[in-house]
């Protein structure tokens, strides 16, 4: 493993080429439970050499909003499934911005609309980090999936809403997520 000051020219550019991520949150309770989730689609977005952003989509849970209001803690790991074996990993302190925030709207313009998403979430990298990833298998991309669209397409804005009202206002461990509306 070997630890930079910052991303460079040459890390950010092999990250602006993955199609998939995966980001990593904890409760402060030791007794909570770790989350891991991953990611993909046109989502995710190099800021700066110590800076990056998601579009986080709505989904079943909203565990990594939860835990990034409770303690901010996150990681965000890279894995090479195609070419030279690679893994990297940002380390830093998180916040979830919701959609309607000034700072969502501020950041949602390095991204495509979404009618799904929910926040973006934005890492300040404290710790870069890259490994060898020999053992990950290679993979082939064969493209996005799209039944997320298509469902958040279909539900439309207010049921979207009602969606997040009813699954995404806190962690399983009872963490607050989303303020509801």
């Amino acid at each position: 493993m070997k630890v930079h000051p910052e991303m460079s020219a040459k890390h950010m550019a092999w990250i602006e080429k993955q199609k998939m991520f995966f980001v990593g949150t904890a409760p402060l309770a030791s007794d909570g439970h770790v989350n891991l989730s991953p990611k993909g689609g046109d989502s995710f977005r190099v800021l700066g050499p110590l800076e990056v952003a998601y579009l986080d989509y709505t989904g079943s849970g909203a565990e990594t909003i939860a835990h990034l209001r409770e303690n901010g803690r996150m990681v965000i790991m890279f894995c090479a499934f195609e070419g030279a074996p690679q893994i990297f990993r940002l380390h830093g302190t998180g916040t979830a911005h919701l959609k309607g925030s000034d700072e969502y709207e501020r950041l949602a313009t390095h991204f495509p609309q979404n009618t799904g998403a929910r926040a973006i979430i934005h890492l300040d990298v404290k710790r870069v980090a890259d490994s060898c990833g020999y053992s990950v298998p290679l993979y082939e991309y064969q493209g996005d999936r799209e039944v997320l669209d298509k469902w958040a397409s279909k539900k439309g804005e207010d049921g979207i809403i009602a969606y997040q009202q009813e699954k995404n206002l806190q962690s399983i461990d009872g963490l607050p997520s989303i303020d509801p509306r």
